[in-house]
């Protein structure tokens, strides 16, 4: 079948149930990357697909995943015995690794919207969360695992799970899977699951090294690539400002007077998020941050009321580069400069979701020319450079909960207390002989 023809989600091989859900959702016509995935992964192939972030990758596996467990289960139940090797009644699993709590969230939610109706039970394994929770989802016995590699590896060490029934794996964001630090945790699950097995790996970026790597868990996989790796959605308007460290602050204020829609500001670490999302409550307007140093409930709350307009502004690290599905988003700043090149086309790929324009505006120091060029090599364009506006001197913001500095305002000394000497009982060793307390002096 030419795929490449398909205009529409009813000629990609798709069950008549899933069609009906799809169009009840509002599904009517497929990206690129899904027209182009879904028919051979029904099919049962191994699929590498490489396309620009939000342009539809969750349905472009999860489709076909349902679809083919479903398709097991049904085959199961007809022959009325377990499938050879696939566990007890026979139930085949699919698997989702990715690289971040808040994108298994939202990998979840986008799966259970389509596979709800139909039954789907799915549990999230991700840190955050009491164990106790995630082994009750485990004993309900899910049709799809949803994990982050290190709370899988809990799970797998602990005997709370066993994988011997995945039939169908996927490594969502398999550039990050790969490349930064989870190359061994990945390769300690792989030799958990079956070795006859289906495999996709999806991502934005692809390089050539990650490819190499990829291949060796896969079998003849197809590669699909809708656009070259790293290119950046096109209706994406890009801005650069060259900018000192301390006009940062002044920068951003002016550019949130100039947006009035939804702003997704990035830092390069937890401190300057949290620091970044004061000085912008402190400018009256409303901001949350997402970072390492929140918990699962407050990460939650913040994107929660980031998507319903509770809040403005959003202040992330690259936690959320890629796990954050808000349509709308009008603006992205880079506040900092990714530590990747790859993560800058993450980050901007928050706005211009489902065929929206947005807009993306980096700041850089001017020492920071070589990482703005590693960029421009990534995304094969120049980034336009804007002039920078005469900024006004902001005052030094005052942090929440922020530590006394006692070299700027010393405190005034105070005399020794008894408990500054040792020995609990040093001032009774000098009291008057024979007094009552030392009565073996009398």
């Amino acid at each position: 079948m030419n795929t490449s023809m398909s205009h529409d989600f009813q000629n990609l091989g798709i069950a008549p149930k899933l069609l009906q859900i799809l169009q009840t959702h509002k599904f009517t016509t497929p990206t690129p990357i899904q027209q182009k995935s879904i028919h051979p992964a029904i099919e049962g192939k191994d699929i590498m697909g490489i396309a620009q972030t939000g342009t539809g990758k969750t349905l472009a596996f999860g489709v076909p995943m349902i679809q083919r467990l479903a398709q097991a289960a049904s085959r199961a139940d007809y022959q009325g015995r377990p499938e050879h090797g696939r566990g007890a009644g026979g139930k085949q699993k699919g698997l989702v690794i990715l690289p971040t709590r808040e994108l298994a969230l939202q990998v979840n939610e986008t799966l259970q919207k389509i596979g709800r109706p139909i039954g789907l039970k799915t549990a999230i394994l991700i840190g955050g969360e009491s164990m106790g929770k995630q082994i009750k989802m485990l004993r309900a016995n899910p049709h799809i695992i949803i994990a982050t590699p290190g709370r899988l590896i809990d799970h797998l060490e602990q005997k709370t799970l066993q994988l011997t029934a995945v039939s169908i794996l996927v490594l969502d964001e398999a550039d990050r899977m790969l490349d930064m630090g989870f190359a061994p945790q990945i390769k300690r699950i792989m030799q958990t699951v079956p070795k006859i097995r289906q495999t996709m790996l999806f991502s934005a970026t692809m390089p050539d090294e990650i490819v190499n790597l990829a291949k060796s868990f896969m079998s003849l996989p197809l590669r699909i690539e809708v656009a070259p790796s790293g290119t950046t959605v096109e209706r994406i308007e890009q801005e650069l400002f060259f900018v000192q460290k301390q006009d940062k602050a002044a920068l951003l204020q002016n550019i949130l007077k100039e947006y009035t829609g939804s702003i997704l500001v990035f830092s390069r670490t937890k401190f300057g998020a949290k620091k970044i999302a004061h000085t912008i409550r402190n400018s009256g307007h409303t901001a949350s941050e997402i970072h390492s140093n929140r918990s699962l409930n407050q990460r939650i709350e913040a994107l929660e009321g980031f998507k319903i307009g509770r809040y403005r502004i959003l202040v992330a690290t690259d936690i959320a580069a890629r796990g954050i599905d808000v349509s709308g988003i009008q603006l992205v700043v880079n506040y900092d400069l990714p530590s990747t090149a790859e993560d800058y086309v993450h980050r901007i790929g928050r706005t211009g979701r489902a065929g929206l324009a947005g807009k993306a505006i980096s700041f850089a120091m001017p020492e920071q020319r070589a990482e703005v060029r590693a960029i421009e090599r990534l995304i094969r364009a120049n980034l336009p450079i804007a002039q920078t506006p005469a900024l006004p001197k902001l005052p030094k913001p005052i942090m929440e909960n922020e530590r006394f500095d006692r070299f700027a305002n010393p405190r005034p000394r105070r005399a020794p207390s008894r408990s500054s000497f040792p020995g609990r009982n040093f001032s009774r060793n000098f009291r008057k002989p024979g007094s009552r307390h030392n009565p073996g002096w009398r």
